[in-house]
């Protein structure tokens, strides 16, 4: 099974004024002559981290990773409640990473992407299909509604006990209501404690949705430090709530707009939050796609997942 590549530091970093009053942080690690990749992460609101750097080969790769809006290293940060999300959305991610191309001297892009990340590095590839070599992204979503109803209450009737506790922590909402719609409202809450109690229980559910891959070593989404979990909540319940700006299916619809561009889609047929039909609707739809279904894998994916997604960068680094 292939191993991750050593760990590396950027040789290039800085921040990009992306308007109204948003700078973006970024950095450049690998090879200055190697071919162009674009790390986007999930949440939305988590920002990247150092490991994400490590699935690339240094030697051949021009690695490129960036802190959405307002969360990670990329100010201001939505942890402060005097932060505006009002120009934080998809279409506004886009024409980020779009300025930090053009920033960057980079004609096209190897995108690669995990969970949320999948979803916005399909929806800029869709937008953008020329600045796009390829596609490799894991534990696909698209983010349709459908796709985060079944996220925050259809796979509930597995976790029952936890998505009553889910739905109790918004006081007034009925079982058949909008409950991120909720939880949104509540991260805006002028009281500390409220916005606090909001952002646990959010977290508590998420977590309870991984219990089955975690079992017990950790909670992902409960064990951030404060403000990056307060950022990802405020983060993911707005862009939750409004189906991320996205015509409901746009992106699976609009899949054609992908051909010409090599994709290779990892997915695990044990993920709860994000069930395997959405990578599959979408193969589909993309006559360049390979997918690639593990079959004992969840969301966050096991060692295999990470063997497919290295194998994929790998043969990639090679189309320079």
């Amino acid at each position: 099974m292939p191993e991750l590549y050593p760990p590396i530091e950027p040789y290039e970093q800085g921040v990009l004024d992306v308007g109204d009053g948003n700078h973006v942080y970024w950095e450049v690690c690998g090879d200055p002559r190697g071919k162009p990749a674009l790390v986007v992460h999930g949440g939305p609101g988590s920002g990247c981290t150092p490991g994400m750097r490590r699935f690339f080969d240094p030697a051949k790769y021009r690695v490129v990773l960036f802190d959405q809006r307002n969360c990670g290293r990329s100010t201001p940060h939505a942890s402060d409640p005097a932060t505006d999300l009002e120009h934080n959305t998809t279409h506004h991610l886009i024409a980020d990473m779009e300025r930090l191309r053009e920033h960057l001297g980079i004609d096209a892009w190897l995108l690669h992407g995990f969970s949320w990340g999948s979803t916005l590095a399909l929806a800029y590839a869709e937008r953008h299909p020329g600045r796009v070599s390829e596609l490799v992204i894991s534990s696909v979503t698209t983010t349709r509604r459908s796709e985060t109803d079944w996220l925050y209450r259809g796979v509930g009737r597995f976790f029952p006990e936890a998505w009553d506790r889910f739905l109790a922590g918004a006081p007034g909402t009925p079982r058949d209501g909008d409950v991120v719609a909720a939880y949104a409202r509540l991260t805006e809450h002028p009281d500390a404690a409220v916005r606090e109690k909001a952002t646990a229980d959010w977290c508590a559910w998420e977590d309870a949705v991984l219990s089955g891959e975690t079992k017990g070593s950790g909670n992902p989404y409960g064990d951030r430090p404060t403000t990056a979990r307060l950022a990802f909540v405020r983060i993911c319940a707005r862009y939750f709530s409004r189906g991320a700006w996205l015509e409901e299916g746009e992106l699976i619809r609009e899949a054609h707009r992908l051909t010409g561009i090599p994709g290779v889609l990892v997915h695990g047929r044990l993920d709860m939050g994000g069930p395997l039909t959405t990578a599959w609707e979408l193969c589909r739809g993309w006559t360049d796609a390979e997918l690639t279904v593990v079959e004992d894998a969840g969301h966050l994916g096991t060692e295999a997942t990470r063997g497919h997604v290295l194998r994929a960068l790998d043969r990639f680094a090679a189309h320079g």
